[in-house]
């Protein structure tokens, strides 16, 4: 589908602005007074050829110059000058941080939305679109109501104004202008259609570039490691090229528009300097009237002249505006029950799939009818409180995808998982994440110390809880080997530690916490051995009292555990302990023999 389909099927312009308004009460509480202000600062700007009218056919005659009266015209010219001056400084202050004020509430809205939605949505985007939503997009409409908003609020007042003055002065050279107004307006509608989609268009290039970019930077050890540096400045240079031809595009519209602004203001002028040059001559209007009309003429044209940037910024605006509320329109697939919800209860905590079956969604179908593969098949299973179990399987048999509706990343196409008697989808976030603890594979870790990452599981707690929980897991050796221990810092996504060290450190993250139910995905990275002993240990003394569900990559793992589970083809085909699948052979007896072999080496 093209650009230009796509944007024929989205909303209006209109709505687009309307919607974003009430998503945005700040503005529209803000908006009375701001417009008040810049009806003064407008009307402020057409006394001046009012005055100067006054001072020709009026301080003027035969007898000679009417001082008094000249000064006196001049004296209230420049009183609305001040005021006009003064409103328009207001309206820029009140604009500014009003518009700031809303518009940073909606960036932490659309913040808090992409959060909200499922895993499985977000792995299906790239990152740095979702990035651009709450940035550059947001952005591009805060830039509109600081400038674009303000010239079209001003210059459309000016305008209006200045006309409804030329009819009062002279209604013949009004009417020459207004029938040049159609042409105007045709003008505008013509480029406004093709700026509307050369916008959208460098708004979506954008979202793609910063996608590219963010896997260039992220992905750069990967990328060195296997020689594809050629491949990816490829990449990036078609991002890169795409978007500048959009741009230029969309610029030459643009200047295109600002052009055929310029010529027909031309235009206007000329017409009334002939016409009223003609009905001055005739009598029909005295030489002030001629001379303040053509100063009523400019401040009418003017705002043609800048319509131009104006209508880019409003249109650049609509466009982030547009990307803003496509988000905010997801639906996200897990949703919070919020005040309606309950709460776990205060036991220890097992879980319970009944009929539980996922299927993921084929493009454009929600995940509560998914129709695609299926990863888990009707699963029915029980897992009793303060047991040790290990899921193992092949990859894609649905290990991770158990994992995920258990902490309820996702949930299920049907069936339910059932937790403390509740089905997990009438349970409160809250409650759940203080309960009920994921540790992913990956040692994921954010930029600032040690300390800050750790304290992500309990924000309140004090560094002597903290080296506390250091030492129940038998790490305080490897914390003491730091040199700023606590206050370490780890680096963008914990990259100045080890792989093998940042596992440490979500393991401490997770202790704190203190959760009743422990998911593990077991990180089947390589580490050193001193490193894998303090992993095991620190393993150890998270998992002693809790009820503990582990995706086993390694079967050390499930000979440690109370029951295994294997599952095959999103199905469990076997359950019961290490010993008792060992000796019935099967998926799990192939799995550990070879194993075996591979540890044997």
């Amino acid at each position: 589908m093209t650009i230009a389909a796509e944007q024929a099927d989205r909303r209006g312009a209109a709505a687009t602005i309307r919607r974003g308004l009430s998503l945005s009460p700040e503005l529209r509480r803000g908006l009375p007074g701001t417009l008040m202000l810049a009806l003064v600062a407008t009307a402020g700007r057409v006394i001046v050829p009012v005055a100067v009218q006054q001072i020709i056919d009026g301080g003027f005659a035969e007898a000679g110059v009417d001082m008094g009266f000249v000064m006196r015209m001049i004296g209230w010219a420049l009183l609305a000058v001040l005021v006009t001056a003064g409103s328009t400084g207001g309206m820029h202050l009140r604009l500014a941080r009003v518009s700031e004020t809303a518009l940073s509430r909606l960036r932490v809205r659309a913040f808090r939305h992409i959060h909200d939605l499922s895993m499985l949505h977000q792995a299906s985007e790239q990152r740095g679109v979702l990035v651009a939503r709450v940035t550059s997009d947001v952005d591009s409409i805060s830039r509109f109501m600081q400038w674009g908003g303000l010239m079209l609020i001003i210059n459309g007042g000016q305008a209006l104004l200045s006309l409804v003055v030329m009819f009062v002065y002279s209604p013949q050279l009004a009417l020459v202008v207004v029938l040049l107004v159609p042409v105007i307006l045709l003008t505008i509608k013509w480029f406004q259609s093709r700026l509307e989609v050369a916008y959208l268009t460098v708004r979506e290039r954008v979202g793609r570039m910063l996608a590219v970019l963010a896997e260039v930077v992220v992905g750069a050890p990967v990328i060195r490691a296997y020689g594809i540096e050629d491949r990816i400045r490829g990449r990036l240079g078609d991002a890169i090229e795409n978007h500048r031809s959009a741009g230029v595009r969309a610029g030459a519209l643009s200047s295109s528009f600002s052009g055929a602004g310029e010529l027909l203001s031309a235009m206007v002028v000329a017409a009334v300097l002939v016409a009223g040059t003609i009905l001055a001559v005739n009598g029909s209007i005295s030489v002030g009237t001629v001379v303040a009309f053509l100063f009523l003429v400019q401040l009418f044209v003017q705002p043609v002249q800048m319509l131009g940037e104006a209508v880019n910024e409003a249109q650049t605006a609509v466009a982030g505006w547009r990307r803003v509320l496509d988000v905010l329109d997801i639906a996200p697939d897990v949703a919070d029950p919020g005040a309606g919800g309950v709460d776990l209860p205060h036991e220890p905590l097992g879980a319970v799939f009944e009929g539980v079956s996922f299927r993921y969604p084929r493009p454009g179908e929600v995940a509560r009818k998914a129709s695609g593969t299926a990863a888990l098949q009707d699963v029915s299973i029980t897992i009793e409180p303060r047991s040790r179990v290990a899921v193992v399987g092949e990859t894609g048999s649905g290990k991770t995808t158990f994992a995920k509706l258990l902490t309820r990343l996702m949930d299920p196409t049907s069936g339910r998982v059932v937790m403390g008697g509740a089905d997990l989808r009438t349970v409160r976030f809250r409650s759940l994440r203080d309960r009920v603890v994921m540790v992913p594979q990956e040692g994921m870790l954010f930029a600032g110390t040690i300390a800050d990452n750790v304290r992500m599981g309990r924000p309140e707690a004090s560094d002597d809880e903290l080296i506390s929980a250091f030492r129940e897991l038998g790490l305080s050796d490897w914390l003491g080997e730091l040199t700023a221990g606590l206050a370490t810092q780890v680096g963008e996504r914990g990259n100045a530690l080890s792989v093998g060290e940042r596992q440490l450190v979500t393991l401490v993250r997770a202790a704190i916490a203190d959760p009743d139910l422990l998911v593990l995905d077991e990180a089947t990275s390589a580490v050193d051995p001193a490193t894998e002993v303090r992993i095991s240990r620190a393993l150890t003394g998270l998992t002693t009292g809790r009820t503990v569900v582990t995706i086993a990559h390694r079967l050390s793992t499930a000979e440690a555990a109370d029951r295994v589970i294997v599952c095959d083809q999103g199905r469990i085909v076997q359950d019961g302990t290490h010993t008792e699948l060992v000796n019935e052979g099967g998926i799990y007896g192939r799995l550990y023999e070879s194993w075996q072999r591979g540890t044997s080496v």
